[in-house]
């Protein structure tokens, strides 16, 4: 396992100071390192991949030296336009150094979602004039990172290393989970279809609600073509939502979002408001944690998420909720006003170790939802 501390001390050396980006589950332990060892004026956690490529080219402008910036590969499509229109040589050329966690490796078993970009994380690097070496030993980490600073230093542009699964994390994550009264994803869920029943189509953020809303609708009694289960493009839930709601405007669209992702594309809360569909309740999961990429804390519960989504023209209770009655009682009582919706439900942290992996036919999961909206 790669010494963190030794690692850091090494890439100071070779003047690597400032990091930015998105938490990835492949680069977990570093980024952990970041988040609990070093200080503010020195790391920025951002809500999506092109918001680092921004704070990477201010700090660079600021300094003249070469920042930082990590990701998962399926950011990579956040942080084209700023590294096509600003960061490139044609541009402003702008150097820096791109850590992607290579989720989807050819060769290696992931999740659907991560296949496609799997494959074409090199090729992508390739025709954005990006060069790249592959972090696949811990041995030569440090001299790719060398190899990162010389080629981005002469070039004046971006490089890329891109980071094979276990590198650059925990071989096994051990994650403690602070104690709290509060209640966990599954509960809040499961409190939302006690309201709701059959009588609405559910949505589920990336991540673990997947799986926890699955199976939610299945310990309901519920039938599965009332779900949408969103395991890729994070932070687009609710614009998936806002196509349904419009259209359908007779069903009920019930939004499961997380904090982390509503954060990601939070200009999508504002297109929600301007375009006002009377029956979608936005409810967003909110534990202040990116949690199943490392825990590190989000900005979920820092912001005000209900000032916000009120400021964008959702009908909202007058602050966040925090229990299953208050929970149950905001919904009811939005469901009423007949207008755009917006809960904000604090939860604990915390991912339950025997839940049972999403085993779905992605294509066939879409035809049952459409065929069930048909109706």
């Amino acid at each position: 396992m790669v010494d963190q501390n030794k690692l850091f001390e090494q890439l100071n050396e070779l003047g690597l100071n400032f990091f930015t980006g998105v938490p990835d589950s492949l680069l977990n332990d570093f980024c952990l390192h970041l988040v609990n060892n070093v200080s503010d004026c020195q790391h920025v956690m951002v809500a999506n991949e092109g918001n680092a490529i921004g704070v990477a080219a201010g700090y660079h402008m600021a300094t003249g030296e070469i920042p930082v910036v990590y990701m998962q590969n399926s950011g990579i499509g956040n942080a084209a336009n700023p590294l096509l229109s600003l960061t490139h040589q044609d541009v402003y050329s702008i150097p820096l150094i791109l850590l992607i966690g290579w989720r989807g490796e050819p060769g290696i078993n992931d999740h659907a979602q991560h296949k496609k970009q799997g494959e074409l994380t090199p090729v992508l690097m390739t025709d954005m004039d990006i060069p790249y070496e592959i972090l696949d030993v811990e041995e030569t980490i440090v001299e790719k990172f060398a190899w990162a600073v010389k080629v981005a230093r002469e070039s004046k542009a971006p490089v890329a290393l891109i980071v094979k699964k276990t590198i650059l994390t925990k071989k096994e994550k051990k994650q403690v989970y602070p104690e709290s009264l509060l209640m966990n994803r599954e509960e809040a869920i499961s409190a939302v279809l006690d309201v709701f029943g059959g009588d609405a189509i559910y949505l589920a953020t990336t991540g673990r609600a997947t799986r926890e809303l699955h199976e939610q609708i299945t310990l309901h009694g519920l039938s599965h073509e009332l779900e949408f289960l969103n395991v890729g493009a994070m932070g687009h839930l609710s614009s998936i939502g806002l196509g349904l709601a419009i259209v359908r405007p007779d069903k009920k669209i019930v939004v499961f979002d997380g904090d982390a992702a509503a954060v990601m594309h939070m200009g999508s809360l504002a297109t929600n408001g301007r375009y006002q569909p009377k029956n979608m309740i936005h409810i967003v999961l909110n534990n202040g944690v990116n949690e199943s990429v490392g825990g590190q804390k989000s900005s979920g519960q820092i912001v005000d998420l209900t000032g916000v989504a009120k400021a964008c023209g959702y009908e909202t209770p007058i602050s966040f909720v925090e229990t299953k009655d208050a929970l149950q009682n905001a919904v009811k009582t939005l469901v009423e006003c007949d207008r755009l919706s917006f809960v904000d439900v604090h939860i604990c942290q915390g991912i339950r170790k025997d839940m049972p992996k999403l085993s779905i036919e992605h294509q066939l999961q879409k035809e049952a939802l459409m065929n069930c909206l048909k109706q």
